[in-house]
């Protein structure tokens, strides 16, 4: 799996700006694939991310790149709790509801509605993305916005910038690892 595959989809994750990102990349076999998610959570995984797969068929997976002390504090808002009970997640801890999201994602054709929570959307966006079907947003970005515009145009500006910011800095050599920023929640 390309770093800068990696960096071109999850530097605000990596930056300490998102919770998490995901993306979808090409494997020759499950044991390369299980390798290749190992190898960069040791490059990475001090940092306070990790790195795993939801789903993997047909030569092509689905990775996620989070930091599970930031989602756990995202998961933890009452919105958000109400939200992922509501589709069946009972224990609301952030290695249990990974697992289950997976489940939920080898279950169906569709993205499970609320992706949005473990990706750091916020829960307003995230329910008014149910709510109304992905139709009726006031605007639109990295995510559909049902709530807060000016705020979610800033963190747009951000991760765009970031992105840009982090691989320019991986094409001028500077090691994958160390643009993972360690971050506390």
């Amino acid at each position: 799996m390309p770093e800068d595959l990696v960096v071109r989809h999850c530097a605000p994750t990596l930056a300490g700006l998102k919770t998490g990102n995901l993306f979808t990349a090409s494997y020759r076999s499950e044991e390369e694939l299980d390798e290749e998610i190992r190898r960069l959570n040791m490059l990475i995984g001090s940092k306070g991310l990790r790195v795993t797969r939801l789903r993997a068929r047909g030569g092509r997976a689905l990775i996620y790149v989070y930091r599970p002390g930031q989602l756990q504090s995202d998961l933890d808002r009452a919105e958000a709790r109400q939200l992922l009970k509501q589709f069946g997640y009972t224990r609301i801890d952030q290695e249990v509801c990974v697992a289950r999201l997976a489940r939920r994602i080898c279950g169906s054709s569709d993205f499970p509605h609320e992706i949005g929570l473990f990706l750091g959307y916020p829960p307003e966006d995230v329910k008014g993305f149910i709510k109304y079907g992905g139709q009726g947003s006031k605007t639109s970005g990295y995510w559909k916005v049902y709530g807060d515009v000016d705020a979610a145009n800033d963190m747009f500006r951000k991760f765009t910038k970031c992105t840009g910011v982090y691989l320019r800095c991986l094409k001028q050599g500077m090691p994958f690892e160390k643009l993972a920023v360690r971050k506390t929640c």
